[in-house]
């Protein structure tokens, strides 16, 4: 097989996953089984908990709740406003009270039904709305702002204001939240967790149980999916799993039911946007002030930093002179949201798309129309947080696209098929996206690797990173396969873990190649370094004789790589610094049929055109770019999750929920008419 980084290579693990040999979580061994305790209410004070009726169960080996905590029972992803346990209020459903022990999956969930809770319901808030007539919110409000739009509003000949609502998404990853706490001698303990973020997973452990992070260890070998869902809300049942098995002295597993991990996980943040924008006779956006509120849920988690997002992505890809965008977390009494791929960035997107159409329609012309005079420039744009952009191509792609797929000749096409039928319809659309990569918070940006050469002249490659089905492993193997000069059948990745690589962050905000990525380059390059001398010395050598000559002669076939993203940081009170090391763009058209009795739709043909840069690998990132169409068509256009007035919810599985990642879902267009360009 041979090397190289920007080759076309297949998934590594493509073959096992196909064939039913991958390993997941649930495959392992051994163990007894969690069932967790959950509130019933959305609000209310615990009276009362009786679990005499599951422990007379046989097979049942114990109850445990707050009470049995010996270290921390408070957390939180950013700030510490959660409990591992309730104590005495529960503030949403789905909540943690307590976890029965069983010999059986089947058995410690019927347990955990048993469970009598008493409560004294309260009074609970559930929507935007209600949150934002309470002044309930989490945090402070954040403001990005450039020129003035309070003035240039104020004067401006032409105005259009609005508003637009987005609810919220399901994850749906095929392999639901599933950890395995295994305890070991002299307080050490191992987490089998599917998790996007291991270190986090480890450090909340070690807190919740009293004992040092040194004895923690979590381990990742995959996940089958996660798209956010598992970068935090994966954190709170390995902590309960590591109560137990800390009490029981024996391996504690759970992997929850699809309705128990959707009522519990937390979704997609639904935003309440509001705008007001002025624009020139000719179409030009001269200024806007945009308010988002977000539905947090019941506690902080990562709303802030998807808040932040959405403020940044508020123009999309739109030069606007005067824009000032305000933000707040709204608290409300539903399991509390999460990080979810785009991660805050579609609903600010979806505020700017909304009001460019708004724009077109006051002036009776196309909106593509209105977002083709508005693009950002190819050189000298500067965004709304005082960015700016280099190697901007959206104008060229917008070109670009704009002719490959014929759009002038299917839009009179389209024209002619609306006017001579009755009962089904036809769309097209094209916008463009820009989307900041990096994390916002500085810290986060920073990734290491650890590399082993074997006297065989096989590499063994250890990152940060997780495997969640993105290819993150095969484009690492790439990496070393390409830096040490070997064939990639030769390198392997086994597993993520925090004793291989510490202190690690979440593999999220679309950056997982890039700085682990950086990083296992380093640490090969510091190996070749090494080598150098041996393959001089005898330019023949292949690499195992090389890597047996340098063992040989005591030379340290391992290295540490790391790795910290340059020039990175924005301060809100200043609305100065670097959000993003650089932005990725993209453009898409897609033409669709709806029958107006139904509201049935299909997805026609879907051009898109993405900014990738120099790919590690082509057929994964084609990939990735097909799946987030998908996923974006699936939240914009087909999945709803619905709240029942109680604060439970009604959308818990597949039967009330449907999902666009369905291979079965009709508006996904057929492969036929997919059509695939690449840009460098």
């Amino acid at each position: 097989m041979p090397n190289g980084v920007g080759k076309a290579h297949k998934h590594m693990a493509a073959d096992l996953q196909v064939s039913g040999e991958a390993f997941y979580l649930d495959d392992m061994p051994g163990g007894l089984y969690g069932g967790i305790v959950q509130s019933a209410k959305s609000r209310a004070r615990i009276k009362s908990v009786d679990p005499s009726m599951a422990l007379k169960l046989e097979g049942v080996h114990g109850y445990f709740d707050h009470k049995d905590v010996e270290g921390s029972n408070a957390w939180g992803a950013i700030i510490w406003d959660e409990e591992v346990f309730a104590t005495t209020d529960v503030y949403t459903t789905g909540q943690p009270i307590g976890i029965i022990v069983a010999d059986s999956h089947a058995l410690a969930r019927k347990a955990a039904g048993l469970v009598k809770v008493d409560y004294e319901v309260l009074d609970a808030i559930l929507t935007i709305e209600e949150a934002i007539a309470a002044n309930s919110f989490i945090g402070d409000a954040a403001v990005v702002k450039r020129g003035d739009a309070e003035s240039v509003l104020k004067s401006a000949k032409n105005v259009v204001e609005g508003e637009v609502r987005i609810g919220g998404q399901e994850h749906f990853y095929l392999e639901t939240q599933a950890s395995m706490v295994v305890p070991g001698e002299n307080d050490e303990f191992t987490v089998y967790a599917s998790t996007q973020n291991p270190t986090k997973t480890s450090n909340f452990v070690a807190a919740c149980i009293g004992v040092p992070k040194n004895k923690v260890v979590c381990k990742v070998k995959r996940m089958g999916g996660g798209f956010g869902g598992k970068e935090t809300r994966s954190v709170y049942l390995s902590m309960a799993l590591a109560v137990a098995a800390q009490k029981t002295g024996k391996a504690v597993r759970c992997m929850l039911d699809r309705d128990t991990d959707m009522c519990t996980a937390g979704q997609r943040h639904p935003f309440l946007l509001k705008y007001k924008v002025a624009y020139s006779d000719d179409g030009m956006l001269l200024a806007a002030d945009c308010y988002l509120f977000a539905n947090g849920g019941f506690s902080m988690d990562l709303s802030r930093p998807v808040l932040d997002r959405a403020l940044f992505h508020v123009e999309n890809a739109y030069n606007i002179p005067n824009l000032r965008v305000t933000g707040r977390v709204c608290r409300t009494n539903l399991p509390s949201n999460t990080a979810f791929r785009g991660f805050g960035g579609p609903q600010g997107i979806v505020s700017a798309e909304t009001y460019v159409e708004h724009v077109a329609r006051a002036l009776g012309r196309p909106p593509e129309e209105i977002r083709e005079k508005n693009l950002y420039a190819s050189r000298g744009a500067v965004t709304h947080y005082n960015q700016e952009l280099v190697d901007c191509h959206i104008r060229e792609m917008w070109g670009k696209l704009k002719e490959c797929s014929d759009f002038a000749t299917r839009r009179a096409a389209v024209d002619a098929f609306n006017q001579s039928n009755r009962w089904k319809k036809r769309g097209l659309s094209m916008m463009p996206v820009k989307f900041g990569m990096s994390f916002t918070a500085k810290f986060m940006n920073q990734a290491s690797a650890l590399v082993h050469v074997y006297t065989d002249g096989t590499v063994l490659v250890s990152h940060g990173g997780t495997e969640m089905g993105q290819g993150l492993h095969t484009k690492m193997c790439q990496i070393a396969a390409a830096e040490l000069g070997v064939p990639l059948d030769k390198v392997f990745v086994s597993e993520t873990a925090t004793d291989k690589c510490a202190n690690t962050h979440p593999t999220a905000a679309s950056v997982g190649a890039d700085i682990n990525g950086m990083a296992v380059q380093d640490a090969c390059k510091q190996i070749t370094a090494r080598l150098e001398k041996f393959r001089l010395k005898d330019p023949k050598m292949t690499f195992k004789d090389i890597a047996m000559a340098a063992w040989l002669d005591r030379v340290d076939l391992s290295a540490h790589g790391f790795y910290k993203t340059p020039d990175l940081g924005f301060d809100f009170n200043t609305g100065e610094g670097r959000a993003f090391h650089y932005h990725a763009y993209g453009v898409a058209a897609c033409e669709v049929e709806v029958d107006v009795l139904s509201g049935d739709y299909q997805t026609l043909r879907a051009d898109i055109l993405h900014d990738v840069g120099d790919s590690l690998n082509p057929a994964i990132d084609i990939g990735q770019v097909e799946g987030a169409f998908v996923q974006g068509l699936g939240l914009f256009t087909l999945e709803e999750m619905v709240w029942l007035k109680n604060g439970q919810l009604f959308t818990r599985g597949p039967s009330t929920y449907k999902v666009s990642l369905s291979p079965t879902a009709s508006p996904v267009p057929p492969i036929e008419h997919s059509h695939r360009v690449g840009v460098c």
